[in-house]
């Protein structure tokens, strides 16, 4: 199953997409993470992804889609993927459409992680920066990342909706295990058409 999630930064996307990885056995695929290993590796793409990161700018899109198809392209994404933090912007989404299309597949479900109280996200991304020691999450790029969020990445929601039509908008104000159910219900779902 191919499952893409979208939601602002601090909404639980990461969490949610390790724990449907861990019971769906399917390769969960993070941009941030492919980058946050890059510059750790110390490799060319790393350096240059880092300044752009700590500025909480979005990497370009001739940087991040390659990258994103050569992931899509691992033999351990055949039984599905779930994807979260790309796409981010109307280009990417062309892009990914485009890449599932060359190989035969496409998405079969988008979660759409909603937060109505901008300070909540706030608070949770102070939270991770301390508890990950994730120096990109200063108060004025995790203020930055929210207002690209709005800007670029929400319209991504309507895209799929007319696209696809399987969009399911999740209550992300709540318990990692109250999202996780509404999520499995919608997976069973999805499972139980196919």
């Amino acid at each position: 199953m191919n499952i893409l999630l979208l939601g602002p930064q601090g909404s639980g996307k990461g969490t949610q997409a390790k724990k449907i990885s861990a019971t769906y056995g399917i390769p969960h695929i993070s941009s941030g993470d492919l980058y946050r290993e890059a510059i750790a590796r110390g490799t060319e793409l790393g350096k240059q992804v880092e300044p752009i990161l700590a500025a909480g700018e979005l990497v370009p899109d001739e940087i991040t889609i390659p990258l994103i198809r050569d992931r899509l392209s691992r033999g351990d994404t055949t039984p599905g993927f779930v994807l979260d933090g790309y796409p981010r912007n109307l280009a990417q989404a062309d892009a990914l459409d485009e890449m599932l299309e060359d190989v035969g597949r496409t998405i079969e479900i988008v979660f759409v992680f909603y937060v109505p109280d901008r300070q909540q996200l706030v608070e949770r991304l102070h939270k991770r920066a301390h508890e990950e020691n994730r120096p990109d999450d200063t108060p004025e790029v995790i203020q930055r990342r929210l207002e690209t969020y709005e800007r670029e990445t929400a319209p991504l929601g309507e895209h799929y909706r007319t696209r696809l039509g399987n969009v399911v908008g999740i209550h992300a104000d709540r318990s990692v295990q109250d999202v996780f159910q509404e999520i499995s219900e919608a997976l069973s779902a999805v499972e139980a058409r196919a």
